[in-house]
């Protein structure tokens, strides 16, 4: 039973011979001709998809895209020690990546879109994932090439390991003048040859196909040691942006658990909510009636049951509309006052100046007139 399960593991059956492997790899890493002018429109519809992000697009332009085969020929030229196979495949390789980021500069320097959507984001922060799919999806494209049975393998790595719309987003980040952009596409389209190159020469290794030109012990503990350090070296920054990535998921979830069940007051809306993961803030605008200095450090002392520091939780007032209306009253009150104060003073002015003016008293007769006096 044990047996016959190993059995159905065995790779013997189907193997491919030494000479049909290399001579498809050969083919596969010279970019010239039909290979090149692939390469261009790929790039061309890479970016496009990007540019208006679209999935779909993308997909379409992974699927296109020549690439895989100069970075498995490395593989396959270091695993077997073919030095001209691998020198040629890593020329057209690095002529490949040259040719791809100034098409896609191009295009996104005279392409009136210019905002960066989420498919250019999702390409300039990777992590650690993004090392396992490369080498995973390296190991089942070397291994479709090294069988008989090769079926659609190599159209499902290129979809997983997306070799070209990185390499487009960096030139979108070289056109925009993003330097962020640029690295942190680069990096990812660095992990993805990396690791891709290195299951590659695993898997060859492990099919033991024959040695091209046998080396001495000292270069092979050489080459392992330079194709370990490389590994290393390139794993290590996604190793720590991973950790960011959890971290702030997790910053997030805790957010939004308190919010939800803490954030609410009588007579107070949520009005706003803006989670902050990369700076681990929160920011809340209230609006209702005002919110009491006890009240707020209450909710704050709160956050600290979930795990977070009241001192990145900020607590905002939009509008008060009870307070609003309880200060309209009161206007309307000393409005009212003022106008009958002014009535009476006005009152009091009309009296003080009938007071003032000369008396005439209608009950006393009148002064005769004078009569002339005759001699």
């Amino acid at each position: 039973m044990f047996q016959s399960l190993l059995n159905s593991f065995r790779l013997g059956a189907e193997k491919e011979s030494f000479e049909v492997v290399e001579e498809s790899l050969f083919k596969a890493v010279v970019f010239k001709g039909t290979n090149l002018w692939i390469l261009v429109f790929a790039t061309f519809i890479a970016s496009l998809g990007l540019n208006v992000n679209s999935t779909a697009v993308i997909i379409g332009a992974m699927l296109i895209s020549p690439l895989m085969g100069p970075i498995m020929g490395m593989g396959f030229g270091l695993a077997v020690y073919d030095i001209s196979l691998a020198r040629l495949a890593a020329r057209n390789f690095l002529f490949a990546t040259a040719a791809s980021l100034v098409t896609s500069a191009a295009y996104f320097t005279i392409t009136p879109i210019s905002d960066a959507h989420s498919e250019i984001l999702a390409r300039t922060a990777p992590n650690v994932y993004d090392v396992l799919i490369a080498f995973f999806g390296g190991m089942a494209g070397m291994l479709a090439t090294c069988s008989k049975a090769k079926g659609n393998v190599i159209t499902g790595v290129a979809i997983a390991t997306a070799l070209m719309p990185p390499l487009c987003t960096a030139g979108y980040g070289i056109a925009t003048l993003q330097l962020k952009y640029m690295l942190g596409a680069l990096y990812l389209f660095v992990i993805n040859t990396v690791f891709i190159a290195l299951a590659s020469l695993l898997v060859v290794r492990l099919l033991r196909y024959p040695l091209a030109h046998p080396p001495d012990k000292g270069k092979i503990i050489k080459r392992s040691a330079f194709m370990t350090l490389l590994a290393i070296v390139t794993t290590v920054p996604s190793v720590w942006f991973a950790y960011e990535q959890l971290r702030d998921q997790g910053f997030t979830k805790k957010a939004n658990r308190f919010i939800e069940a803490e954030a609410h007051f009588t007579d107070e809306v949520l009005l706003v909510r803006k989670v902050d993961a990369g700076s681990q803030r929160i920011e809340l605008v209230f609006g209702g009636r005002s919110l009491l200095p006890a009240e707020v450090a209450a909710f704050k002392a709160k956050a600290l049951n979930y795990g977070i520091d009241s001192s990145r939780l900020q607590v905002k007032q939009g509008f008060a509309y009870l307070a609003e209306a309880a200060r309209n009253d009161e206007v309307i009150a000393m409005r009212t006052t003022v106008q009958a104060l002014s009535s009476e003073l006005a009152s009091l002015r009309r009296l003080v100046d009938s007071l003032r003016s000369p008396r005439t008293d209608s009950s006393m007769p009148a002064e005769a007139p004078s009569l002339p006096i005759t001699p």
